[in-house]
């Protein structure tokens, strides 16, 4: 009986050895099996590689003149001739209008006759003058002869003939100071007169109303014989005579987000776009308003672009591409390789052997297509750029390198 029990046991214990036996077998051939199936999936992965990264943004604007005005006339009067319409070119200083204004044309005749008048004036008293000098000459040598006698040999000069002579010597010098004055009086009232003409005469020159800069006229507001009041009185709703532009040069404006501000310089060169006219134009970053709109959170930013054959026109919409940071030579990859599900970014490298592995990266410059790999990557390094959820760390793959611009190349093993 104890023979019979024993055989058993021995026939339990073997088969168990036979089914470790079968099991071990078939996991292994499963194992590699399961092996085999994950090399051949093929990983979509693109080179890492050095190429200049731009980090830039695209904003829309509208053209402005650089200068616009209004020209009013500085005297009121009536339109005598006017030479300029709509579209007219003209230049700085060339005359727009002339207006006509009797009441200072009467005003600057009247100051020239006041500055004959005074010349006359001025020649009576010179005349009096020399003619008061001329007879206190002569009672003053009297007095000194007579003098001069009186002390040489006393009693021979009457004191009474002494004094009248002395009398009309200091009459006469009274009168020579008096001239003198009449005379400054009259060079005085001279200037004065001089004085009101050249302000009568400068009145008078704007009624001749020239352009203040050399630009376009986009509207006329009078006509020939229209009454224009002077620009000056504050009491008036005084109407200019045309409203001048400068084309030669416009100002773009553009509102520029706050993210953008600290990267934005005075005086950088930047490319605007006009699509009208599909074409490329070069601004200058002219102007900053260097304070936030507090409802946009965007910054007024004026760019100056040349415009000296008048292609471009008021109005017209255009986009300019302001580069905020540039590097010319970075380590870069598509933004589509980066993981930023985790702690810090990461992307899925296929080593040497075929494997994938999980590898953290610093990010540096980021544009719409590319990013900058500071640390965490090398140069032609394989990255994962398709399906990264497919994968995961320890996996065997077949690479299939893809170029940036979605070409696909030979597989590689």
């Amino acid at each position: 009986m104890k023979v019979k029990r024993r055989h058993v046991v021995i026939v339990a214990v073997l088969l168990l050895a036979a089914f470790v036996v079968i099991a071990r077998l078939s996991a292994g051939k499963v194992n590699a099996k399961q092996t085999s199936d994950n090399a051949s999936r093929t990983a979509a992965v693109v080179l890492v590689k050095r190429a200049p990264i731009v980090n830039a943004i695209t904003l829309a604007g509208e053209f402005h003149p650089f200068q616009r005005v209004d020209v009013h006339a500085k005297v009121a009067g009536y339109i005598k001739q006017i030479y300029v319409d709509v579209g007219d070119q003209v230049k700085a200083g060339q005359t727009l209008a002339v207006l006509e204004v009797p009441e200072l044309n009467a005003q600057v005749a009247g100051a020239k006759a006041d500055i004959h008048r005074c010349r006359d004036s001025i020649r009576r008293a010179q005349s009096e003058m020399e003619r008061s000098e001329s007879e206190h000459s002569a009672y003053h040598a009297a007095y000194t002869r007579l003098k001069q006698a009186s002390e040489a040999r006393p009693g021979l000069i009457a004191e009474q003939e002494l004094d009248d002579s002395m009398a009309k010597d200091k009459g006469t010098g009274a009168q020579v100071e008096s001239s003198r004055a009449a005379l400054s009086e009259a060079q005085s009232q001279l200037s004065v007169a001089q004085s009101n003409l050249d302000r009568l005469a400068a009145m008078e020159g704007y009624s001749r109303i020239t352009a203040p800069f050399s630009g376009v006229v986009t509207k006329r507001y009078a006509d020939t014989g229209a009454l224009i009041q002077a620009g000056t009185a504050s009491d008036t709703q005084s109407m200019p005579v045309v409203q001048l532009a400068e084309w030669s040069r416009l100002r773009l404006v553009v509102p520029v987000p706050e993210s953008a501000v600290p990267q934005l310089s005075q005086g950088s060169i930047v490319q605007v776009h006009v699509s009208v006219l599909n074409r490329d134009f070069d601004g200058q970053v002219a102007r900053l308003a260097d304070a936030l709109n507090d409802e946009t959170r965007t910054m007024h930013t004026e760019i100056d672009v040349d415009n000296p054959t008048g292609t471009l026109k008021e109005g017209m919409y255009a986009e300019v591409k302001v580069v905020l940071h540039e590097e010319k030579d970075a380590l870069s990859v598509p933004v589509q390789t980066i993981d930023r599900n985790g702690t810090s970014p990461s992307v899925l490298v296929v080593d040497a052997s075929g494997h994938i592995q999980r590898q953290p990266v610093k990010l540096g410059v980021e544009t719409s297509s590319r990013v900058e790999i500071l640390s965490g990557l090398s140069e032609n390094s394989s990255v994962v750029v398709g399906s990264r959820g497919a994968f995961h760390p320890g996996e065997m793959v077949k690479t299939k390198v893809v170029r940036d611009d979605g070409d696909q190349s030979e597989d590689n093993l």
